[in-house]
């Protein structure tokens, strides 16, 4: 019987764990793929928005030169923050229910990545899920074909190619920039009249600066509802259009999955997010906790690892002031 099993090892679950060490609890993490997952499926060359100190966990210094530090820097500090405090994490496992025993504690069913089920028992379950294997989908025909993606990597595989990119934020802007500068032919379909308040500001300028002179089509005010082999059809304005298209990234954001949390019964607010304590963090059900995007609503963003990181002190906190009661 595990006294703390946390599930997900991302830069939240890994935040909690580091806290409840430092309190003398050894936490188990179940992780579905690999450590700090959902930073490994950001673009290859992607710069954080926030500062280096606001990414940190557990007291461990993120040092770096830069101001604002790049993915490949994140995964390399949080993969050392797990290596060097001796963490316990079971990758490539999937928890795929919680749910609550006579005794009152938690039984968590698992499979392996070779499809082999196995159980696991805790006092304390921590949700520290991210969401990138949840993206919102269009709902349009053509969504399914093979030239359509919900996740930007790098630019060089689009090298002479037209791409549409659906949304604008800035996971789409930097997308359009990076696929420009790769010799690609770029379209962005954005549903809004004007340009998103969140774009980072040393990017907005320089983006602009290309739609103004002809380098990217911007299309405020449009949707993408169709896609076909060789083109996307955009409405603008009750107005359609058929473009020539080779690849479409519907870059239109990710949901959290809710299923882990209320089956086990914990309850959902209107905005779809879980009912929690925000002072401890514990779900409806008791001893059932949550971390980073795991806590947000509707809309994902609503959690950023500065904030989310946060979540594991209150938590630690908590479980240990009730075990000492």
């Amino acid at each position: 019987m595990e006294e703390v099993i946390i599930v997900g090892a991302g830069p939240c679950g890994l935040s909690a764990a580091l806290e409840l060490q430092k309190r003398g609890v050894d936490p188990l993490i179940i992780e579905k793929h690999c450590v700090a997952h959902s930073i490994y499926l950001y673009p290859t060359y992607m710069q954080f928005f926030s500062t280096p100190e606001l990414l940190e966990i557990g007291g461990l210094p993120f040092n770096t030169p830069h101001e604002k530090p790049y993915r490949n820097e994140a995964l390399h500090y949080y993969r050392n923050a797990a290596l060097r405090s001796g963490v316990r994490i079971q990758s490539y496992h999937t928890v795929d229910r919680i749910t609550r025993a006579d005794s009152g504690h938690f039984e968590l069913q698992i499979t392996d990545r070779f499809g082999k089920s196995s159980t696991a028992g805790a006092r304390h379950v921590i949700v520290a899920t991210g969401y990138f294997d949840h993206p919102n989908l269009l709902g349009i025909p053509g969504e399914d074909l093979s030239k359509v993606s919900h996740y930007y990597r790098e630019a060089h595989p689009y090298s002479g190619t037209r791409v549409a990119i659906i949304g604008g934020s800035n996971s789409a802007i930097d997308a359009a920039m990076d696929l420009l500068r790769a010799g690609a032919d770029v379209t962005v379909v954005y549903r809004k009249q004007d340009y998103s308040p969140s774009i980072k500001p040393w990017v907005r300028p320089l983006f602009e600066s290309m739609v103004n002179k002809g380098r990217i089509r911007m299309l405020f005010n449009s949707q993408v509802i169709r896609i076909d082999e060789a083109s996307v059809t955009v409405r603008s304005e009750g107005q359609e259009q058929e473009i020539a298209n080779d690849f479409v990234l519907a870059l239109t954001g990710f949901r959290p999955d809710r299923g882990l949390l209320t089956e086990a019964g914990a309850q959902l607010n209107d905005e779809h997010a879980p009912v929690h304590d925000e002072l401890t963090m514990e779900t409806t059900v008791e001893n059932l906790y949550i971390a980073g995007v795991a806590a947000s609503g509707s809309n994902a963003n609503e959690v950023f690892i500065e904030t989310g990181r946060l979540h594991g002190v209150r938590i630690a906190d908590h479980i240990i002031s009730r075990a000492r009661a």
